[in-house]
């Protein structure tokens, strides 16, 4: 740092113009000035105690491109090369600055992720598909969880657009003015997931939840059931289109009663299931079969089917969705759809970060689902 204390200069009091490559230094109390190499002065980086790449480049003695290049396309880097710099990284504990990378480059090298759970098994496998995509590629996963509310997505987005995300993905199709104005506004790519959109152009992956509801109601009516419930909770978007395949399964084959349906808004759990079989077996005692809208209901109905002692499937069939891990070992096992989430997930990456890349037209990947088959119905 440059200290002044007793001498006092005026603009023009001095005639001597630096060197290129030096700067002034005031000698304090004498008057007398000399001239420092500018190699001898610290960046400003330095001088907050962070390690710059200036510093890992002249520590190695080559080119902070060389080390900026080894860092970001390790490919371009001969191995041996690669190595010194990597434990000169370490050695030195270098961090990469990601707000100057952003400002440089215009990317930020993150992704806006929102789910609506983050403790739902199925957007825990998402997520998992999606990090194996972004991790290797360089890109941070920026993650808000929603909350099944569309006031909280719309909160959520507002606060992690000012991070300059490079791109966007977002749970299901449905959500407010402002959200869809935003994402038309935003100026980087977004990718909806667990959904298909046929009605706009726009990129997506996922499945048809109304067919996979209308497949296993379908099911149903094959194995001979015709008294068969919907039972229901949460009421989003994916639970309401998966009812609407129910109802249209049941019409087709002329046995849809709209008394066979129970919706409650209470978040969803095997402990929800248990209360609502007793709700069922009170308020529609001849039921033949239930079609829960997703496992985790499905197996509090089973465990409340045990302690109860109705015979399930004799006494009344119970099929799930999303096929969640337990649902293979509970007595019986579960029949219900198993629906390809981690690998949405994955796709739905690989799909923005080419979208980033090279500004890809809008696509739709259906991955489809697939009914299994079990002890339960």
């Amino acid at each position: 740092m440059l200290a002044l204390t007793s001498l006092r200069v005026k603009p023009d009091s001095c005639p001597l113009t630096p060197l290129r490559g030096t700067r002034p230094s005031y000698q304090s109390g004498r008057g007398s000035i000399r001239m420092e190499a500018m190699s001898d002065r610290k960046s400003r980086s330095s001088a907050t105690g962070q390690v710059t790449l200036q510093d890992v480049a002249r520590h190695l003695g080559v080119s902070a491109i060389t080390v900026s290049r080894a860092l970001k396309t390790p490919q371009r880097v001969s191995e041996a090369l690669r190595a010194r710099i990597m434990c000169a990284v370490s050695e030195l504990g270098y961090r990469p600055n990601h707000a100057a990378r952003s400002l440089a480059s215009a990317r930020s090298d993150s992704v806006l992720v929102l789910v609506p759970s983050l403790t739902n098994e199925v957007f825990v496998d998402t997520l998992s598909g999606i990090h194996e995509v972004l991790i290797p590629r360089g890109y941070q996963a920026l993650i808000g969880n929603t909350h099944y509310s569309p006031q909280e997505e719309e909160k959520q987005l507002g606060v992690f657009l000012g991070h300059n995300p490079d791109g966007i993905l977002l749970t299901g199709l449905d959500h407010t003015p402002r959200v869809r104005e935003w994402l038309a506004g935003c100026g980087v790519p977004v990718v909806y997931m667990m959904e298909i959109d046929d009605a706009r152009d726009s990129r997506c992956v996922g499945l048809s939840q109304f067919d996979g509801g209308q497949a296993i109601t379908r099911y149903l009516v094959g194995k001979g059931y015709r008294r068969i419930a919907y039972v229901a909770a949460q009421a989003d978007p994916r639970t309401l289109k998966r009812g609407e395949g129910y109802r249209a399964a049941l019409r087709e084959a002329g046995l849809y009663d709209p008394k066979r349906e129970i919706w409650v808004p209470t978040p969803s759990s095997i402990g929800l299931g248990a209360s609502l079989l007793d709700r069922l077996l009170k308020e529609l005692p001849d039921c033949d079969a239930v079609f829960c809208c997703n496992d985790d209901l499905a197996q509090g109905m089973l465990f409340q089917c045990q302690r109860r002692n109705v015979a399930v499937p004799g006494q009344l069939a119970i099929c799930g969705f999303n096929d969640l891990a337990a649902s293979a070992w509970t007595n019986p096992p579960i029949t219900t759809i198993a629906t390809p989430r981690y690998a949405i997930g994955r796709e739905a990456a690989q799909m923005l970060l080419d979208a980033i890349d090279g500004d890809t037209p809008p696509c739709k990947i259906d991955l489809g689902f697939s009914l299994v088959e079990r002890l339960s119905a």
